[in-house]
């Protein structure tokens, strides 16, 4: 009977130590289990973190790279702008030039029909005259139309920007630096001179 007792208990003893022994081994294998995902975690987290040092790095290379291209592009625009905007200007001034160098061109034959207008006679009502006077008429209209306008001359103040002075002269009569006389009238389209008023000024 007791070396029942005996086995049982020896028994008993034998399973409490194989549980301490399983819960013992159950705790390490935990323990280490622990242990190795957190250094895994640290790794990673080293890891993510280089990579994430590297992604800044480059997105902060591509920002100064964008940055740099933007300004070649603004600066690029503005030059363009500058140069289309200056074309344009030598483009308009070259066609007005132009324009007025063409006027300038035909203006001796308004003053030959002037001057024959002037000298045909006494006769205004030949068909010389009136035809004169019609074509002197015409042409006028012509020009307000392209807008040239002739220069006020005759009893203004004299201005060497639009008058130029061949001759002077003493007159009481009038003020001085007043066009006396008118030899060959002067035009404009606006502000630009075509043919400047060749005038006699008093002094």
């Amino acid at each position: 009977m007791e070396d029942n007792k005996t086995v049982n208990n020896e028994e008993e003893l034998n399973k409490n130590a194989e549980a301490q022994v399983d819960e013992t081994v159950e705790e390490i294998v935990t323990e280490a289990t622990d242990a190795a995902e957190e250094e895994v975690s640290e790794k990673t987290s080293r890891s993510d973190k280089k990579k994430q040092k590297k992604i800044d790095a480059e997105l902060e290379k591509m920002k100064a790279e964008v940055a740099e291209a933007n300004d070649k592009y603004m600066r690029l625009y503005a030059e363009y702008d500058n140069y289309r905007r200056r074309s344009a200007k030598e483009k308009e001034a070259a066609w007005g030039d132009a324009y007025c160098d063409a006027i300038e061109q035909i203006l001796p034959i308004l003053d030959n029909l002037e001057r024959a207008a002037q000298y045909g006679g006494d006769d205004k009502e030949s068909p010389l005259a009136k035809g004169l006077e019609l074509t002197l008429k015409s042409f006028s209209e012509t020009l307000e139309k392209m807008g040239v306008h002739e220069i006020e001359a005759l009893g203004v103040e004299f201005n060497p920007e639009v008058h130029n002075a061949v001759m002077h002269v003493e007159d009481e009569t009038l003020g001085e630096n007043i066009v006396a006389e008118v030899f060959m009238k002067g035009y404009a389209k606006g502000d630009k001179v075509i043919r400047h008023s060749m005038v006699k000024v008093a002094n």
